[in-house]
Parts: C-alpha cells; structure tokens; sequence
C-alpha cells in the first residue's frame, strides 16, 4: 500500500507578511496628507513624507521575502500586495503633480501603464501567473528613488538628479510595459493550444 502524500496546510492570511502589506496601504493617506499640506510648503512636513514613503517602501522589500522564505505566501498577499504598491506610489506621483513639481504626462502615462498591467494579471490569472520580470523590479527601484528625490525637500541644484532618474524610470516603465504584454499573449497562446 503506498503512503498517502502529506498535503501541509495553507498559510494563515494573518501572518507577519500580509501585515506588512497592510501597513503600506494604510500609510498611503499620511503620505497623501503629509505631502499636499500646507501646499509642500513646509520642510518638517515634506520630511515627514519622505519618512512615511521611505518606510512604507521598505515593507514593500521585506513583506515578499518574509512570505516566500517562511510559506507565508497566501492569495490574500498575492491580491493585495501589488494593490498597495501602485496605491503608494500612486499618491507619490499624483501628489507632486497636484503640487505643480512633476509634469502631469508623467504621471498619467505611469499610472495608466501600472493600471494596464494590473489589469492584464487578472486576463492571464486562469492560464497561470506572471511573474515580476528584473526590469520589472528595477522600474520599481528607479521610480521609489526618483519620488524619493522629489518628496525630498532638496535644493533646486539638486532636482536635475531626480529629473535624470525619473526619466530613466519612466523609460524602463514603457519598457517593461511592452514585456508584459507580449509574455501575456504568449501565455494565453500556449493555454489556448493545449485546451482540450
């Protein structure tokens, strides 16, 4: 008789991971509060912001490694982890655009892109997952930099660097954009040739 395979149970969706997750989302108001108040005005305030972005975008680092290296991974985490990324960085860009510091094309055509792959995840989700490509994570590193900078309140000298960095970020953005979709529809091929 052959031994029946041992099947380990699910994760709880309350783990340290999911948690992490959790406080990112709930930070996105205190940085949407902490920079547009006083209208950017006040440096106390703009280095608040950039405390609150900063280690919000810590969590983002940390809460995926803790899930896959402790089987912490749950479909709770899987939803809401890449909802609260673009929810961050989203108030990031919309922010300083509302504020008059970063052109509103950028903005709209980084949201659109994060929105549009968003989107294409739930198309493919039934045939299999897309995974977070490396110019994936590096559009990732270049735009939480390239808003730090510009959270930051840096003398005017100094914003050539955070223009440098975003253009590169959004460069990369477009970029990856373009992987994301092409991976996309092959995945849908390859699951529409071996439907039965």
């Amino acid at each position: 008789m052959s031994a029946r395979p041992r099947t380990t149970p699910a994760p709880s969706n309350w783990n340290i991971a999911n948690a992490l997750t959790a406080l990112r989302l709930v930070l996105v108001p205190f940085l949407g509060w902490s920079l547009l108040a006083d209208d950017g005005e006040s440096t106390g305030l703009r280095i608040l912001a950039l405390a609150v972005f900063l280690v919000a975008a810590i969590t983002d680092r940390f809460d995926g490694e803790l899930a896959r290296n402790r089987g912490l991974v749950t479909d709770f985490g899987k939803l809401v982890d890449p909802i609260a990324d673009k929810a961050l960085t989203g108030m990031a860009f919309v922010g300083l655009s509302i504020l008059g510091e970063l052109w509103w094309w950028v903005t709209i055509l980084v949201l659109a892109r994060e929105v549009g792959i968003t989107a294409l995840r739930f198309w493919v989700i039934r045939h299999g997952v897309i995974a977070a490509s490396p110019g994936g994570k590096l559009k990732t590193v270049l735009q939480v930099v390239a808003l730090a900078l510009y959270i930051a309140p840096l003398p005017a000298e100094l914003l050539i660097v955070a223009h440098v960095i975003m253009t590169a970020a959004v460069l990369v953005t477009l970029v990856t954009g373009v992987d994301y979709v092409a991976r996309a529809l092959v995945l849908r091929r390859k699951a529409a040739t071996h439907r039965p």
